[in-house]
């Protein structure tokens, strides 16, 4: 079966960097789309970034923009989020997901991901 294991999260001062990684297992990496999608208490689980199964591209939500960057190792059946100039309100639980095909270019659409990890957590301390 399909199997995303997060890692990578931590604390870390406001301004500081982290890099989180997702391995996959169970399916064929490089036909599978994947996002990174962060919940906070209280909220709904919002969209980060995504990229496609070749890697050749990405996209991002506005406030992450200039201070995220998604890659992907296909060799390695790995994502990774490298997150830069980190804020308080960077702090959630972070997750990857999966799909096999995203319809629309729904990229930011979580509905469109059937596959989650179990999430990895990010602090930020001010």
């Amino acid at each position: 079966q399909v199997q995303l294991v997060e890692s990578g999260g931590g604390l870390v001062q406001a301004g500081g960097s982290l890099r989180l990684s997702c391995a996959g297992s169970g399916l064929s990496f490089t036909r599978y789309a994947m996002g990174w999608f962060r919940q906070s208490p209280g909220k709904e689980r919002e969209f980060v970034a995504a990229i496609s199964g070749s890697g050749d591209n990405t996209y991002y939500s506005d406030f992450v923009k200039g201070r995220f960057a998604m890659s992907r190792d296909n060799a390695e059946n790995t994502v990774y989020l490298q997150m830069n100039s980190l804020k308080s309100e960077d702090t959630a639980v972070y997750h990857c997901a999966a799909s096999a095909f995203v319809y629309g270019s729904r990229w930011f659409d979580k509905n469109q991901y059937p596959y989650w990890g179990q999430g990895t957590q990010v602090t930020v301390s001010s």
